[in-house]
């Protein structure tokens, strides 16, 4: 069995950040179950955590149920991470709460990066943006990252999303269930410590 954490960093409720986590999620649990694995996911609203991170931030610590989430993160075979596009980037509540990990928590897991936004003109914000931060982390991000605009959900771009979700969720998938264990590449981090300047 492989234990999968969501993250995800929607505002509403519902939002279409959590609606692409789930996709993602059905999709990687038929792939698992193509290589005989089954799945443990869970999933984690950040707007609910919005008022521990900021204490974490501020004294130095998580307590409560921030802190169960952190354990549970760090025993994690992989994490699936989905944010909303704010400015052009990832939204300051997923930020701040990477921000209160500590260090080497997230070293050699593997992890999904998703995005949703309001048009297609923000889709690089997951290379420009989540990419570096997850990589100076020290996590392994799958090599195709899923972008979700508004009429991507539904509309004309469904088929292309629905393919963007299984490419990435097989990717996560034999990353989780072949072992595969990539050395970060310290180029990488090297060049997204240089971009967190």
């Amino acid at each position: 069995m492989s234990s999968i954490v969501v993250i995800s960093g929607g505002l509403g409720s519902p939002s279409s950040t959590r609606v692409l986590g789930n996709d993602i999620v059905a999709r990687l649990r038929d792939a698992l179950a193509l290589k005989d694995d089954t799945l443990d996911e869970t999933v984690v609203e950040l707007r609910e955590l919005a008022h521990p991170i900021t204490d974490a931030m501020l004294t130095g610590f998580p307590t409560g149920d921030l802190a169960h989430v952190i354990q549970t993160i760090a025993a994690a075979d992989a994490l699936v991470v989905v944010s909303p596009t704010f400015s052009a980037s990832i939204s300051g509540l997923v930020k701040s709460f990477f921000d209160i990990l500590e260090p080497g928590t997230l070293n050699g897991k593997p992890v999904l990066l998703a995005a949703t936004g309001g048009s297609e003109r923000h889709s690089l914000m997951i290379d420009f943006a989540m990419r570096p931060l997850l990589s100076y982390l020290g996590a392994l991000p799958m090599r195709t990252g899923v972008y979700a605009a508004t009429s991507d959900f539904g509309g004309a771009g469904a088929a292309a999303l629905a393919a963007r979700v299984a490419q990435a969720a097989d990717e996560l998938a034999e990353a989780v269930a072949g072992g595969v264990k990539r050395p970060v590449d310290d180029g990488f981090v090297e060049f997204a410590t240089l971009l967190a300047r």
